[in-house]
């Protein structure tokens, strides 16, 4: 099999797939869409950038084309849960831009923005339902949407939402759609948790895994600076200066750290926006649009923009700051050298973040190339080398719970569920989307 008419999708959606510029399948896809079309449950696994949403979101659709049956109201014949607005909004964007001769309908439902608009939309019914968990119990506990219509459930990146502290409401969630559906998980990394997610939600899948997980994306070329902390600033402004036609993503571990490192780099001619949880959802919009179009060219974000940024040209991913997970600088990265394309990635890693670059050298399996500075002793990481071991200015410290402030964002998709799941795992990282 080499291209998409030897996977048994059916013509109108194949003249879809040839529209919209897909000459032949990934991996992912080719393994992917004969099992889905042939009903079964699925665990995929694939680098970011390798086509996960085409792999499900393909068979997917042509099942609801064969099935021949309208939405009922309420109801929707199709769930897809993934963990940020962005990724809800990126994968409802690629399902429509293959249904354009058909009469299905996507629906998407996020936090951050008015929920009595999403209930007007909901009142017909619609074919696919993209949610973030939050919304949509939200929803759920309005009656706006009524789950046991569904047959067919997709969990995409859910290794994030299990991160994120979704596994109560994804359980709520399974329980709510028909128990007869067939059921697709796909992530780009492989915990522990997603095997016995799998075993809960799943029967008798099909495993398809066309790397190992935790690899990242084959043609980006990784380096690493070594140098203190307060010297990250003045660096990345002179690599962003010295690119000045380039694209680039550049991540921080906070929401205010995001936004300080964003005024700095407009400060110094930078043309630059920023992305994270203090954002309201037109803002986010807006500055990831600004990316696209080419008004800015640095897009400073919080792991909120790991998942679901599906921008082509970004040459650069910088991680001013190194993630509390190992498994976030995968998903960083793999917002570069996307769908075949070159990319780099760069790591600026201050002496006490030694411990987490470790970490992630071992989950990638590879040592990455010392590209200036000197190699800080494993010592200077001490109390940074476990999941949440910092406080919360970034810094060694103890195991003292900061204070949190309550959110009035608006944003429903961490809500009591990811508080009950962050007491649960009190070492666990904070979430700085």
């Amino acid at each position: 099999m080499t291209d998409f008419q030897s996977l048994g999708l059916s013509e109108g959606l194949l003249s879809a797939v040839s529209e919209n510029g897909y000459d032949a399948p990934t991996p992912i896809q080719l393994k992917s869409i004969p099992l889905i079309l042939d009903g079964r449950d699925l665990m995929g696994l694939a680098q970011t950038g390798t086509g996960k949403t085409a792999a499900f979101g393909l068979p997917l659709i042509d099942r609801l084309l064969d099935e021949n049956v309208r939405p009922q109201p309420k109801g929707t014949r199709a769930l897809i849960l993934a963990p940020t607005r962005e990724l809800v909004n990126q994968i409802a964007k690629n399902l429509i831009s293959f249904l354009k001769n058909t009469p299905l309908r996507v629906t998407s439902v996020v936090g951050g923005v008015s929920i009595n608009g999403q209930i007007k939309r909901l009142t017909r019914g619609t074919d696919i339902l993209v949610a973030t968990p939050g919304r949509l119990l939200d929803l759920v506990d309005r009656k706006a949407v009524d789950l046991g219509t569904a047959t067919h459930l997709v969990l995409d990146e859910a290794d994030q939402m299990l991160d994120l502290g979704f596994i109560h409401a994804l359980r709520r969630i399974a329980g709510l759609v028909r128990q007869d559906r067939q059921t697709l998980l796909f992530s780009a990394t492989m915990p522990k948790q997603i095997n016995e997610l799998a075993q809960s939600y799943l029967k008798d899948p099909e495993r398809v895994e066309v790397a190992p997980a935790g690899r990242t994306a084959d043609k980006v070329t990784q380096s690493v600076h070594y140098m203190d902390q307060k010297t990250k600033g003045d660096f990345l402004l002179a690599q962003l200066q010295s690119k000045p036609d380039g694209m680039s993503l550049v991540f921080c571990r906070t929401k205010h750290g995001a936004e300080r490192l964003m005024r700095k780099l407009a400060q110094n001619g930078v043309a630059a926006g920023s992305i994270h949880g203090n954002k309201s959802q037109n803002q986010r919009d807006k500055a990831i649009r600004d990316l696209r179009e080419g008004r800015i060219n640095v897009l400073v974000a919080t792991d909120v923009a790991a998942r679901g940024i599906d921008i082509p040209g970004v040459s650069h991913v910088y991680n001013f700051e190194l993630p509390e997970v190992a498994e976030a600088y995968v998903h960083r990265i793999g917002r570069t050298a996307r769908a075949g394309a070159e990319g780099e990635a760069v790591a600026l890693c201050a002496p006490e973040e030694i411990g987490l670059f470790r970490q992630i050298e071992k989950l990638i399996g590879i040592e990455i190339a010392v590209a200036s500075g000197e190699v800080p002793p494993l010592s200077a990481a001490a109390g940074r080398t476990k999941r949440g071991g910092g406080n919360r200015n970034g810094k060694p410290g103890g195991n003292k719970k900061p204070f949190r402030k309550r959110s009035s964002s608006g944003d429903n998709d961490n809500r009591s569920q990811a508080k009950q799941q962050r007491r649960r795992r009190p070492n666990n990282r904070k979430s700085a989307a």
